[in-house]
């Protein structure tokens, strides 16, 4: 905390193409339901909401850059999973959603479940593909650098589906009127803001933060500016602390 106080800024690792979670306005500008909390914790800790450095990176490997010193935070529509807790430290949950379907209109897929030995696209990386392997259907699975790209391959018809959070896949429906989402929700994915092992005063810090923007409104600000897609707000998740 000392050391982000006195460097005057906040680092914060954040995928660029993931819309409405992270992505890049026609100025260039990030925005997004991620980057209003970066922006959030930046204001908390300098009182100015424009004090962070947003570093993009895939989200293949989203968790190095913070072991490698290149990030303070990375928020990042990143799954807790127990896995992940073994590499990185998470804050408390601050968005909860879950892995569904994304097809052309006019398909007669209504879930992975109708997708045997079809190609089902998802961002390497991501817990989507752990799914996509685990259906008893036997899916195909194909890694992609981004949400973005299973998308085009979509489009392309290089893929018959894209498999991820419905979050996401509610962005990409918004970008392309030819695609429904299908099928109920496959998992529960429950994201945090990721910090690194050696910085625990940070996740107390965060989740203040997310505590406080819970409680305030600006939580439900950003889902009203971003997700009213999704359907009416959820109550925003309730903080659970690790012992």
């Amino acid at each position: 905390m000392a050391r982000i106080v006195q460097r005057g800024e906040l680092v914060v690792g954040v995928l660029e193409d993931t819309y409405p979670f992270a992505f890049r306005d026609p100025n260039s500008r990030p925005q997004g339901f991620d980057i209003d909390l970066a922006r959030d914790i930046a204001a908390a800790l300098f009182g100015d909401p424009e004090r962070v450095v947003f570093r993009p990176t895939p989200e293949v490997n989203r968790f190095e850059i913070l072991r490698s010193g290149q990030a303070d935070l990375v928020v990042a529509s990143a799954t807790i999973t127990c896995q992940r807790r073994e590499q990185v430290d998470f804050s408390t949950v601050y968005f909860e959603t879950g892995q569904r379907v994304l097809v052309n209109h006019g398909s007669t897929v209504t879930g992975l479940g109708d997708l045997g030995g079809k190609r089902v696209c998802a961002a390497r990386g991501s817990t989507s593909l752990e799914t996509i392997l685990a259906v008893p259907s036997k899916p195909l699975p194909v890694g992609a650098a981004t949400e973005t790209d299973c998308l085009m391959m979509l489009q392309l018809g290089q893929v018959d589906a894209v498999s991820t959070d419905d979050t996401l896949l509610a962005g990409m429906a918004a970008q392309d009127s030819q695609t429904v989402i299908v099928g109920p929700r496959l998992t529960e994915e429950s994201y945090g803001v990721a910090i690194n092992k050696d910085s625990p005063d940070l996740v107390r810090f965060v989740n203040a933060v997310l505590e406080r923007r819970a409680a305030d409104g600006r939580w439900r600000a950003s889902y009203d500016r971003w997700l009213t897609r999704l359907g009416s707000p959820p109550p925003p998740p309730t903080p659970q602390y690790q012992d």
